[in-house]
């Protein structure tokens, strides 16, 4: 992975060859940036939808379960919901391991421990500032 001397604007060799324009170490920035934001991005895409909100619930509630026990609940068929629990592993949010015949899935709260403490610096700062509009304004 290269540097980017952002101060002085110059180029970073990679292997001998400098990057050859501002926008290629721009690109590179960006694409290092995005592999933390990639996987929040997976996260709140997968819980975007009910049913798979509702599959994570259950597994926070009884643990590890089947296929057919995530499926029960719901009006749907098992590959209907094998395509939700595979969103799910994507995102990293559940861990799947084979018992005899079947799938067992469990869920992994690391991801959505992420997701909350993402959602928690942001509302902090939101509800600093609105606060300081506020005194601001009853200032005036």
């Amino acid at each position: 992975m290269a540097a980017i001397d952002l101060l002085h604007r110059r180029p970073i060799r990679l292997s001998g060859e400098p990057l050859r324009s501002t926008w290629s170490c721009l690109i590179l920035n960006l694409v290092v940036n995005s592999r933390a934001d990639d996987r929040l991005d997976a996260v709140f895409a997968a819980v975007a939808d009910p049913t798979r909100r509702a599959i994570v619930a259950d597994l926070a509630r009884h643990g590890g379960r089947t296929t057919g026990e995530l499926a029960q609940p719901h009006a749907m068929s098992l590959p209907a919901v094998s395509k939700h629990l595979s969103v799910l592993e994507r995102a990293g949010l559940v861990s799947r391991t084979r018992r005899g015949r079947n799938q067992v899935y469990a869920l992994r709260p690391q991801p959505l421990s992420e997701a909350a403490q993402w959602l928690d610096r942001h509302h902090r700062f939101w509800t600093e500032r609105i606060d300081a509009l506020t005194d601001y304004l009853e200032a005036q």
